[in-house]
């Protein structure tokens, strides 16, 4: 899972390479955000306990549900992150909830997580198995 999360990210790094300025930046996050939810999901799955996505202007990271607390993963690969840039985080998922959380079961609810710069807006759509994209 390590080695498809740092092929995941240095794809990203080309795959943006040609956008101009913050858009850039702000594309190249959402890629590596999506690779870190995938991560995430998975480790969910594994570990058999909830992981939660949290993140505010300047940084983000996963915390996973142990004994009734939220606490910080202690994987490296999730390890909190400061952003690139000041992004703003919208999510917005069909039963009203705004937390991206991954759990024990297969399928998870769906939902659309917004990044937003000062200048650039990215969505990262999740379907609910496991399929994520990003968008403009």
């Amino acid at each position: 899972m390590v080695v498809l999360v740092i092929i995941g990210i240095a794809a990203a790094a080309i795959s943006v390479s040609a956008w101009p300025g913050q858009r850039q930046g702000l594309r190249f996050e959402a890629d590596r955000l999506v690779q870190l939810l995938v991560l995430a999901r998975e480790e969910a799955q594994v570990r058999g306990a909830a992981i939660r996505f949290e993140a505010d202007e300047n940084r983000y990271r996963f915390l996973i549900l142990r004994e009734r607390q939220w606490i910080p993963i202690d994987d490296p690969d999730l390890r909190a992150r400061p952003w690139q840039q000041a992004v703003r985080i919208q999510v917005v998922r069909p039963d009203g909830g705004q937390v991206v959380e991954f759990g024990r079961d297969a399928v998870d609810v769906p939902f659309v997580l917004t990044l937003r710069s000062a200048e650039a807006e990215v969505n990262i759509a999740a379907n609910g198995l496991g399929a994520f994209e990003v968008a403009r």
